[in-house]
């Protein structure tokens, strides 16, 4: 309360107000917003429930968790599992985890004999049992209705009906600073709720699942909150809980929530049929950057850039090209690779869409007839790139080199040689890459390689289409 009276002061000189008067309307604006909180938990706290996992699973090494950020690492919040001794067979052990969800409103609306739950697909993964406990301690046992992990989306079902329903709030109008709260069973506790504002939107890129628009915010998430509700102060649910970006594995005042637009379309998707449809493209994509832009003699603001069509795909057929530049999807900006792809998947497949491209310094639009993902397709990836600096040796693609390569001979130059800390590995550029075109012209041999490299000296700079594995994407050389 004395840090408090000190800000209220500093407030008060600031604005030139009588102290006591701010003061007195500062705590009363407390007490109003501290109510709300308090309404919004006793309005939510009936529809949030506590989910408690069991699985047989072979024993294992030690469980690692990727670090895309060094030591700094996304941790999922599926309690640590555990095996007690002597009930699982030798080889096996019995894993038990937890997590939270909540009760929601869907198409077929509420039903008489039944309710839908929606939780994380990593807090349900391999279960065999899952239990289902509300806040006045009534227990069901959980049925998986659909699980969807790339989203990290499910959906369990207990059979019971007529329970409380939270209603979806729209996500897309969240806006940075605005207050909302988190219901979960962090470390298994019960029922607890945190508050926080909106600290970000449109989170993409994260490494956390394939289809990433995450709400960030700093309302407290841990362990066990996986699965359970963002609400804002309407009682709507406007996310999922998901991750938290944490050294120890603990709160350390950043946590990602799947915005309700996906999760919302994602869950009728599995009631409806089990399983989610998306919609397909067929092309690898990557981000606009500076260096990239100036090549093309475009902002960098411009959208995102076509890197590769695949042969036989719906941007094939509608004629996209390599090195189109995509600004904008049913009429609306494309802005980033995460809010496309997002937008291009939620898209009925069979959809006839309309595609604003920039080509050649020309804004066009191209009709587009979206496919359906399968399982080995991709529907607009962005090239995987490493950031490890011309110390560069390529060689012409012989027969016997095309088939060590998987590439064709005759079709581009393979890397044989990268110097470590030169531009080259700067860039990200590997042994074994196959080099494609130089400043967006195709080269057949290592001669055509080095009079290209030495016809862009005067500028020093070079735009290099790249194939790595099945993907290509550019990369500008500087120096």
């Amino acid at each position: 309360m004395h840090r408090y009276r000190m800000i209220l002061l500093l407030l008060a000189a600031l604005f030139a107000l009588p102290a006591q008067a701010l003061e007195e309307g500062g705590v009363e604006s407390l007490r109003q917003t501290g109510k709300a909180f308090a309404a919004v938990a006793r309005e939510v706290s009936p529809s949030v429930v506590f989910i408690q996992v069991e699985s047989i699973r072979e024993e294992r090494g030690s469980r690692a968790f990727p670090p895309p950020f060094g030591d700094e690492f996304f941790r999922r919040f599926f309690g640590e599992p555990f095996s007690p001794r002597g009930e699982a067979p030798k080889g096996q052990r019995r894993a038990i985890g937890q997590g939270s969800g909540f009760i929601f409103s869907s198409k077929k609306g509420l039903l008489s004999d039944k309710t839908y739950i929606l939780t994380n697909s990593h807090v349900v993964e391999d279960a065999d049992k899952i239990r289902v406990q509300f806040q006045d301690d009534r227990e069901f046992e959980g049925e998986i209705v659909g699980t969807d992990p790339k989203s990290d989306i499910a959906v369990i079902e207990i059979t019971v009906g007529g329970l409380p329903a939270l209603e979806w709030g729209d996500s897309s109008k969240l806006q940075v600073g605005e207050w909302v709260i988190a219901m979960g069973n962090p470390f298994g506790l019960s029922h607890t709720l945190t508050v926080g504002v909106v600290s970000a939107t449109g989170r993409t890129s994260l490494g956390i699942s394939d289809y990433e628009d995450f709400i960030q915010t700093d309302a407290a998430i841990n362990p066990g909150n996986s699965g359970g509700p963002l609400v804002n102060l309407n009682g709507e649910v406007v996310g999922v809980n998901t991750a938290i970006f944490s050294r120890s594995g603990g709160y350390m005042g950043i946590g990602f929530a799947i915005p309700s637009k996906l999760a919302k379309a994602i869950a009728n998707q599995l009631i409806e049929t089990g399983e989610v449809t998306r919609g397909y493209l067929g092309i690898v994509i990557q981000p606009l950057t500076a260096e990239l832009a100036e090549s093309f003699n475009m902002e960098q603001s411009q959208g995102i850039l076509v890197a590769q069509v695949s042969e036989d795909s719906p941007a094939k057929k509608a004629g996209l090209k390599q090195g189109d530049v995509i600004v904008g999807y049913q009429d609306k900006p494309v802005k980033d690779i995460g809010g496309f792809r997002n937008r291009v998947a939620l898209t009925a497949p069979g959809s006839r869409e309309t595609l604003t491209i920039i080509r050649d310094g020309k804004r066009q639009k191209v009709k587009i007839t979206i496919g359906e993902l399968s399982q080995e397709q991709t529907l607009a990836e962005g090239p995987t790139q490493s950031a490890e600096e011309l110390g560069l040796a390529v060689q012409t693609l012989t027969p016997e080199l095309a088939r060590q390569f998987d590439a064709k001979a005759g079709e581009g130059v393979v890397v044989t040689g990268v110097e470590r800390g030169s531009i080259a590995a700067m860039a990200g550029i590997r042994v074994g890459n196959v080099i494609l075109q130089i400043n967006r012209k195709p080269i057949h041999s290592a001669k055509e390689f080095n009079r290209a490299m030495q016809e862009s000296q005067d500028d020093k700079r070079a735009l290099l289409l790249i194939r790595s594995g099945n993907m290509q994407h550019y990369v500008v050389l500087r120096w």
